[in-house]
């Protein structure tokens, strides 16, 4: 079982941080600790837009348990105006309609709920504009 701690530690979970590379300028989400452009060590917090565009998707049509009611659903990789890379689920939308291209904003949700618990754990979503 994850602790609720745990997750609000995680500054790209919570607040959708990166970090920008001091040297060249690199986003890199999420935070690494070398530059994969130039090699330097050195980062700053970045907060990343909130808004991009859907590089490819897939239809999941046969989820497993937890989302099994919420199919069909879509599973995208999103690039985002300063150019980060996610993956996250396009939510509140007609499967048919998400396209390659189509402009979307990450939207905080409550993705899952984990355990017998029924903790709840939040991420983020895409919705298409």
């Amino acid at each position: 079982m994850i602790s609720p701690r745990y997750h609000r530690d995680i500054p790209q979970r919570y607040r959708l941080e990166g970090g920008k590379c001091t040297k060249c300028s690199y986003i890199a989400f999420p935070p690494r600790l070398v530059c994969p452009k130039c090699k330097s060590k050195s980062f700053e917090p970045y907060h990343l837009s909130r808004e991009g565009k859907i590089l490819t998707f897939t239809i999941i049509k046969v989820g497993p348990d937890k989302f099994s009611k919420e199919t069909p659903y879509v599973v995208a990789i999103i690039e985002l105006n300063d150019g980060a890379r996610l993956t996250t689920q396009v939510a509140d939308c007609d499967v048919e309609r998400v396209a390659l291209g189509a402009k979307v904003k990450l939207v905080f949700r409550k993705i899952q709920d984990e355990g017998k618990s029924g903790l709840h754990c939040y991420g983020y979503k895409a919705i298409l504009l």
